[in-house]
């Protein structure tokens, strides 16, 4: 019965685990060059990068593990090593000293910006391999709606 099952799934599974494939493969692909090239991780860029978003280039540690999808745990370790490089440092809250930002440094930003000049384009050449410029529109219209309620910066500052 259970081969049964996995061999008759429904369409909308099948989409689902299409869906988990092609982000794993991505996510493999970009994350190999970004770190052959610059030295971080995706994980690392998206942190960076929403820290140059952020006003002040700060946000609270909190926060952006919510933005980042990690634990509190994951993003400790995750700026601990961007720290160590002198990307990220600490920041406190002159109201209320339990609460710690994450700070982009002026190396942070360089590096961010230094990443963003061959990781973009290498995102872009990835999906233009892939999709022309209407499916793209389709498939940016489809993956929105299944991020609906999740809010993400539209500028970038690189």
């Amino acid at each position: 019965m259970p081969s049964q099952v996995l061999s008759e799934q429904s369409l909308r599974i099948q989409a689902f685990v299409a869906l988990l494939r092609a982000h794993a493969s991505t996510t493999r692909q970009l994350n190999a060059q970004l770190i052959a090239d610059h030295g971080l991780t995706m994980a690392d860029y998206d942190v960076l990068l929403h820290l140059a978003w952020a006003p002040d280039r700060r946000m609270r540690r909190v926060d952006l593990a919510d933005q980042i999808l990690l634990t509190a745990s994951g993003v400790t370790r995750l700026l601990d090593g961007l720290e160590r490089e002198g990307l990220v440092e600490r920041g406190s809250c002159d109201g209320d000293r339990r609460v710690v930002y994450a700070v982009l440094t002026d190396a942070g930003l360089a590096r961010l910006r230094e990443a963003s000049g061959t990781h973009l384009p290498q995102v872009e050449a990835f999906l233009a391999a892939r999709f022309d410029d209407d499916e793209l529109a389709d498939l940016r219209a489809y993956l929105g709606r299944l991020a609906e309620g999740d809010a993400m910066g539209c500028e970038s500052p690189v």
